[in-house]
Parts: structure tokens; C-alpha cells; sequence
């Protein structure tokens, strides 16, 4: 769920390589994420932070709420620390945070990882450790 077309289309092409893994739905803001996310149940949801209409993690709290069996990785070109930690803090749901310009290599070991059950953080943010941000 991204505001920008063009991304959209890479992940889906990207996916498209990847029988494992089948695209049901796209959203362009985080009110449309919530209500695909309601009727789709989706089992993953990659979704954007800076959406528009309702930010990713707003949309994100909701979400857990409404399909509370989807596991959302955050996919942002947002790289603050705390912002991370925010997001991977919303709840069960919330599994992983990929920095979008590392998608080329890293988007694929992220799915794999979170559909797995493990969580996920991109290299680049890789010394604020999932121990720092369970310590908050």
C-alpha cells in the first residue's frame, strides 16, 4: 500500500517472480489500506508509512484491529530510529521495517523472514537492534 504507482508496479513485478507469494490488492492512501485490509484479509500487507489521508502507522493501528491475523511490514524511506521503533511497536501485527530504497535486495529476505515469523529491519538499520526497540 503506497501512494506512488510506479512503486506499486515494481513490487508487484517483483512478486510476480515469486509463486509463493500472490498480490490481492493495492491501496494509494491508509484509509483505502484499511478497508482493502478489512475485505481482503490479507495475510501480509506491505504498507507505507507517509500515506495520504491517514499515515502508515495510524492506518497500521487499525488495521491490527480489523485483520488482526495480517502481518504488516512497513516498507519507508523513512529512516529515523524512533519512527522505526513506533512503527514495529503498534502491536502483534506489525512484523518488520524495510527502508524502501534497499527493496532491490533486501524486499524478498524480508517477506521470507515475516512469513516465517520472525521479524525484520533493514541492514541500514540494523544497530538500533529489535532489543532496543522492545526496550523502547
Amino acid at each position: 500500500m503506497d501512494d506512488f504507482p510506479s512503486w506499486r508496479r515494481f513490487v508487484a513485478c517483483l512478486l510476480l517472480e515469486c509463486p509463493e507469494f500472490q498480490v490481492v490488492g493495492e491501496a494509494s492512501d491508509g484509509l483505502e489500506a484499511i478497508q482493502k485490509s478489512q475485505t481482503l484479509q490479507p495475510n501480509l500487507i506491505l504498507l507505507d508509512i507517509g500515506l495520504p489521508q491517514l499515515n502508515g502507522l495510524e492506518a497500521a493501528k487499525r488495521i491490527s484491529e480489523i485483520a488482526p491475523a495480517s502481518r504488516i511490514l512497513f516498507v519507508s524511506e523513512n529512516q529515523c530510529p524512533a519512527v522505526m521503533r513506533e512503527a514495529l511497536q503498534i502491536g502483534a501485527c506489525t512484523r518488520g521495517y524495510l527502508v524502501k530504497s534497499d527493496a532491490d535486495t533486501e524486499l524478498l529476505p524480508a517477506l521470507e523472514a515475516i512469513i516465517h515469523g520472525r521479524q525484520f529491519v533493514s541492514r541500514r538499520l540494523a544497530d538500533f537492534t529489535l532489543g532496543d526497540i522492545a526496550d523502547g
